[in-house]
C-alpha cells in the first residue's frame, strides 16, 4: 500500500504553519523546530535517530521517485503535498526544490555531557565566533568527511540548524553530535577536563599541522575569519598552522578546516 499523501490547497492551512515565511523566520527560530530542505538532507534526517521530524511538505510533481525517502518517514509523520504556487506562497519565495521537512530540536546537550560520552580515541572540532551560515555548513560537512566525532560551538557562533547551514552541510549538521553555549575559553576548559589536547589553528601557528602526532583525544579549535582566535588563546594553547606561500595571508575558515582535519584524520 502506498504512503497516504495529504493535499494542501490553502497557503494559510494551519497544518503547514511551521513552513510559513521560512526565509525570515529561520533567523528567529520556530519554537524548537528547524527546516530541512532537499532530498539528500531529508534522507539524512530520516536515516538517523538523532532528530525527530514533525512533518514533510513536497511539491506535487516531486513525489515520483521519492519512494525510497517516503519509505523512511515514520507512519506518525504526515506527508503534505502542494502545487508550486501554493508552496511558494507558504515559503514566501520560489522553492524550486520543493522538498521540505520540519524537524524537532529536542533537548540541547551540554558540552560536558557530549564530551563525556565520546570514545577514548576521538576528534572534535571546536568553533569560536563562526557567524557565517555557509562556513558553518561547510565545516560540518568537512567534519563528517574526515571522521570528527563532535562539534562544539561557543555562544557567538551561528545556528548550525539554520536552513541554509543544514543545506550546505548536505545534512551533516543533522548527523554529527554538537553542543552550543558558553565562551571559547569554557569550551577549552571542558575539553581539557575530558582529556583532550586542544590545537589552535592560526596562520601564525607555531608548528605546521602535518608535523603533529595526534593525541588519542584531540580537538581542533578555529576562530572566525578576519580576527581569528584571540592572542590569549593562542598563547595558552599549542598552535598549529597550514603551510602555504609566504606572499598569501590565509585560507577561508571552511577550507582551512578541511585541510587540517584531513591531516589529523590521516
Amino acid at each position: 500500500m502506498s504512503r497516504p499523501l495529504i493535499r494542501i490547497d490553502d497557503p494559510d492551512d494551519p497544518r503547514i504553519a511551521a513552513y510559513r515565511d521560512i526565509r525570515e523566520r529561520d533567523l528567529v527560530g520556530r519554537q524548537g523546530r528547524f527546516v530541512a530542505e532537499g532530498k539528500v538532507v531529508l534522507n539524512v534526517l530520516f536515516s538517523t535517530s538523532r532528530f525527530a521530524a514533525e512533518s514533510v511538505l513536497l511539491l506535487e510533481n516531486r513525489t515520483a521517485g521519492m519512494e525510497d525517502l517516503l519509505a523512511r518517514v515514520p507512519e506518525n509523520v504526515p506527508v503534505y503535498i502542494a502545487s508550486s504556487a501554493v508552496i511558494d506562497a507558504i515559503a514566501g519565495f520560489h522553492m524550486h526544490r520543493g522538498v521540505l521537512a520540519i524537524g524537532l530540536r529536542g533537548e540541547a546537550e551540554s558540552a560536558e555531557t557530549l564530551i563525556a560520552r565520546l570514545p577514548d580515541r576521538a576528534l572534535v572540532v571546536a568553533l569560536g565566533g563562526i557567524a557565517n551560515h555557509d562556513n558553518m555548513g561547510a565545516i560540518f560537512r568537512n567534519a563528517a568527511a574526515f571522521g570528527a566525532d563532535a562539534v562544539l560551538l561557543d555562544s557567538d557562533c551561528c545556528d548550525p540548524l539554520y536552513r541554509k547551514a543544514i543545506r550546505v552541510s548536505v545534512g551533516a549538521a543533522l548527523k554529527i553530535p554538537f553542543a552550543k553555549g558558553g565562551s571559547a575559553s569554557s569550551l577549552i576548559g571542558a575539553l581539557e577536563a575530558g582529556g583532550f589536547e586542544v590545537l589552535a589553528l592560526s596562520p601564525g601557528g607555531r608548528r605546521e599541522i602535518g608535523s603533529i602526532e595526534r593525541a588519542p583525544r584531540t580537538a581542533l579549535l578555529l576562530g572566525t575569519e578576519g580576527p581569528g582566535l584571540s592572542a590569549e588563546l593562542l598563547q595558552r594553547l599549542p598552535s598549529v598552522r597550514i603551510a602555504m606561500r609566504e606572499d598569501f595571508d590565509s585560507l577561508n575558515v571552511a577550507a582551512a578546516t578541511a585541510i587540517a582535519l584531513h591531516r589529523l584524520w590521516r
